[in-house]
């Protein structure tokens, strides 16, 4: 099982980075390949998945991104690209809070899960992350968004635009209105 990678980040695409390692170029799917850039050097937590076509690796800034993703295949019938889809929309924190503490609506609206697969999430992910304090002020950023005629789409888009250090319901909303429509 390959854990970790490090080497010279070759190339940046939408969904995936390629990274010279000993003189190969190693495609790594990733959440957020937006993170690095090219011509510099990167260490990667990895995940390989072995598929019926062969193999695909995922990679990650974090270890603690990687467990959380793997952690999210353990629910029967969620792949890969489904997890980091997932990942994709939502931070971790705030994924790990939204199934602690059982929230279908975050995870139905904000992350864009279907309500079985959130459901099935929910039962079988709840214990093992354990309940978590999350805000749910992105729900209601969230619902807002849609309220003054942003897609569901764009509204997740939004949020994802929200720096860190916006805090509170008001901050959030601001910040995703400035980056989003």
């Amino acid at each position: 099982m390959i854990r970790q990678i490090r080497g010279k980040v070759l190339q940046v695409g939408l969904v995936s980075a390629t990274v010279e390692v000993a003189g190969l170029g190693i495609e790594v799917r990733m959440s957020a390949p937006g993170a690095l850039a090219v011509g510099t050097e990167t260490s990667l937590a990895t995940h390989l998945a072995l598929r019926q076509d062969g193999l695909e690796l995922y990679g990650f800034l974090d270890a603690a991104d990687r467990d959380f993703f793997e952690l999210i295949l353990s629910v029967s019938g969620i792949g890969p690209k489904t997890a980091l889809s997932v990942l994709r929309k939502a931070p971790r924190e705030a994924l790990e809070g939204a199934i602690g503490t059982r929230d279908l609506n975050y995870l139905t609206k904000v992350v864009g899960l279907g309500k079985k697969g959130a459901e099935k999430m929910l039962v079988e992910l709840a214990d093992k992350v354990g309940p978590r304090s999350h805000s749910r002020e992105d729900g209601e950023v969230f619902d807002t968004l849609v309220a003054l005629g942003y897609t569901e789409r764009e509204a997740r888009k939004a949020l994802q635009a929200i720096p860190d250090i916006a805090i509170g319901k008001e901050a959030r909303l601001k910040a995703a209105l400035s980056a989003g429509h």
